[in-house]
């Protein structure tokens, strides 16, 4: 890196200048289109000569800030297409029109994308047809590592190239070219943070390829086929969003056999079809025929089966997640000793592990962050969930009162209404406090982005489960309404899934159709450049943590109050067989490309869905409980609610131990899996003791 005040030649000599870049630009020439086939004052000049090639695949685009200079755009473009060990990015960069332009198209060659894929811990192909973890100095022996577009996926290559830039830090106390001294680089700073926050850098986004984007449209949404292309999906997107939509996938269709079930019990159980009735109608339904005199009633049925289906269902679900992991290269991640997140700040120090001079934090300074501002905030949260839940109370005791006075069609309608501002209030919550939990996610600066996305989903999950359920388990544990909870949660599953409908796919549709779109104006033989631009039209992706809040809430539905309303599934699976479509549509046409790195599964959302599935035994046994058949059974041995009481406890723990024993049966890895990831284990062992006696030889 250059030192403030060098000779901005000298400086460009050990930087590698752009060919002729800055004649051009002071002589006024536009420099050539954008297009794959680089020509001279395009593309910056790959640092190695096995990375040259004729064919340049434009990845990233890069919006500069309006007040930008031409001066500092030329110095971010060297900065960019520098070598690594002279302070680069190693990439490629193109400038787009002109020097005056504000974008900048990023792509890498060959040498950055397979050092970056070892950094990342991506498993290819071997040249024996096994997956291993990918090492550079093995290159030439995996398979097609002399092709990057069949070597790594879309998203893979876009993401190396975020990974590159973000991953920038100044060698040296550094001014930036154009900008005043208050934004000098100082050492071991993140240049890439820096720009943003002087305005330089605006937005970074990936760019969509029109042709592989609408084969993937036609293979996913468009056609009529019932499978889900997920290797295009994962090729096209990246292993998160095809970890979710698998996921989606695999979780629709196990909603099967609980919606025939309950579809089997509210048909030949008059009972449940009478609480269907006055769940929805708000009143008493005295014309349906009661049964009497069974043993063994629908509700039973349907708790044990919930409280086994949840169990079984996420022990296949982990399985088939380790198969996806091996077959998408995540299988062994090392995320840990990689640079640190852009935003990580502290003092330079020896990190005791690797030896390297880098930024530390302390421990214990994250952990009081965490102790005095975020669970203070997040309990704050909480309490103002029990408010509403207070006003809600309130509120549905005003109606029915009123109900009672007037007793007509236009007082039963208003029954409706604390349900549906209360679910208003909780969706508003929830997104307020999502942005809250980013914020203090980032006060706690954690060094990795595994960190940092786990604590922020825990954060997260915690008030999702309590935002969602607070008021089933308050109604279900204390006020002990079993015809109350199943109304309620009858109104959460048709007015949620009718909120969640129009929020996510009808207005974004809406908005794209007709503010969007009419902005854009593409034509077929428009500038490159001018597409490109466009896409920067369309609303970010909200990602995904929505979409998992949605599946989790429906699952904590499923498992722990299925049993008072048996017709949970059908209505759950009639939402989500249009829920994978519209979610397929809404992120190729509604929203920009996002970036999302290499996972090897859904990470702490697994953790919360198993969580739930526990919760379900406690919840079933205890609706159980409250059953009249249970009651009448109890009264009819002798038995006081003490021993009732107790006789739901030995069969919690026996179910417990039913679902523990289930978890054991099914590993959560098949074994080919686990001898593969025991291969890996041992092959990285064995190469890092060459190198070692290597070293010692030496």
């Amino acid at each position: 890196m250059m030192k403030a005040g060098d000779d901005e030649g000298a400086a460009g000599g050990r930087l590698g200048f752009l060919k002729q870049q800055d004649s051009d630009a002071k002589e006024g020439k536009t420099l050539s289109k954008l297009s794959s086939t680089p020509a001279k004052g395009d593309w910056t000049k790959a640092s190695c000569p096995c990375c040259e090639s004729k064919q340049v695949e434009p990845l990233v685009l890069v919006k500069l800030g309006g007040k930008v200079g031409p001066e500092t755009k030329r110095w971010l473009i060297r900065l960019i297409g520098a070598q690594q060990k002279d302070g680069g990015a190693g990439l490629l960069a193109h400038p787009g029109e002109d020097a005056q332009s504000s974008i900048i198209v990023v792509s890498a060659p060959r040498c950055t994308l397979l050092r970056a894929t070892e950094e990342l811990g991506l498993c290819k192909t071997y040249h024996t047809g096994e997956m291993e973890a990918f090492s550079y100095n093995d290159r030439d022996n995996f398979r097609n590592s002399n092709n990057m577009e069949a070597f790594l996926t879309l998203a893979e290559r876009e993401y190396i190239v975020k990974y590159e830039l973000e991953g920038l830090r100044a060698q040296k106390d550094l001014r930036i070219p154009g900008l005043p001294d208050k934004y000098t680089l100082h050492n071991r700073d993140n240049i890439w943070q820096k720009l943003c926050s002087a305005g330089v850098i605006v937005d970074m986004f990936p760019l969509h390829n029109s042709e592989k984007l609408k084969q993937l449209k036609e293979a996913w949404y468009l056609g009529n086929q019932l499978s889900q292309p997920l290797d295009s999906v994962n090729e096209y997107f990246g292993n998160s969003v095809a970890f979710y939509f698998s996921f989606l996938d695999f979780y629709t269709w196990s909603l099967l056999p609980p919606a025939i079930l309950g579809l089997s019990i509210a048909y030949f159980s008059g009972e449940v079809q009478k609480e269907m009735v006055e769940s929805v109608s708000k009143s008493q339904s005295p014309d349906i025929q009661v049964d009497s005199g069974l043993m063994v009633s629908g509700h039973m049925i349907q708790a044990v089966f919930s409280m086994l289906w949840s169990t079984v269902v996420m022990e296949l679900w982990k399985r088939r997640s380790a198969t996806l992991s091996y077959r998408w290269g995540t299988l062994q991640l090392a995320e840990r000793f990689a640079e640190p997140r852009p935003s990580f700040h502290g003092k330079l120090g020896v990190n005791p592990v690797t030896g390297r001079v880098e930024l530390l934090f302390s421990e214990w300074q994250r952990d009081l962050r965490m102790l005095l501002v975020s669970v203070p905030v997040v309990g704050l949260f909480l309490g103002l969930v029990v408010v509403g839940m207070m006003c809600f109370y309130w509120g549905e005791a005003q109606v029915k009162q009123l109900h009672k006075d007037w007793d007509s069609y236009l007082s039963q309608t208003f029954l409706y209404i604390p349900s549906v501002l209360h679910i208003v209030y909780t969706n508003m919550l929830g997104n307020v406090y999502r942005n809250v939990a980013q914020a203090l996610t980032e006060f706690e600066n954690h060094r990795e982005e595994s960190a940092f996305e786990n604590h922020l989903t825990a954060k997260v999950l915690v008030f999702t489960f309590f935002n969602n359920f607070a008021v089933l388990f308050h109604i279900a544990f204390f006020k002990q309404d079993v015809s109350l909870l199943r109304k309620r949660l009858a109104s959460l599953l048709i007015v949620t899934q009718l909120v969640n409908q129009v929020t996510e796919v009808v207005i974004p549709f809406l908005v794209d159709r007709f503010i969007s779109a009419p902005r854009r104006n593409e034509k077929e033989d428009d500038p490159q450049e001018d597409k490109f631009r466009n896409q920067r039209s369309l609303p970010p992706f909200p990602g995904l943590f929505a979409e998992y809040i949605e599946l989790l809430v429906q699952f904590g539905y499923l498992s722990l109050f299925s049993c008072v309303f048996p017709l949970t599934a059908v209505l759950l699976l009639l939402n989500n067989v249009t829920e994978i479509r519209s979610d397929a549509y809404k992120i190729c046409k509604l929203f920009r490309k996002p970036f999302y790195p290499p996972v090897a599964n859904m990470g702490v959302w697994q953790i919360a869905f198993e969580i739930l599935s526990f919760a379900s035994v406690v919840s079933n046994c205890w609706l159980l409980l409250l059953s009249p058949h249970v009651q009448v059974w109890g009264q009819e041995n002798g038995l006081s609610g003490g021993n009732l009481l107790l006789m739901a406890v030995i069969v919690e723990h026996v179910l417990f131990l039913v679902k523990f024993i289930i978890a054991v049966v099914i590993p959560d890895e098949p074994y080919w899996i686990r001898k593969k990831r025991e291969h890996m284990e041992y092959a990285s062992m064995w190469a890092l003791r060459q190198m070692t006696l290597e070293a010692r030889e030496s």
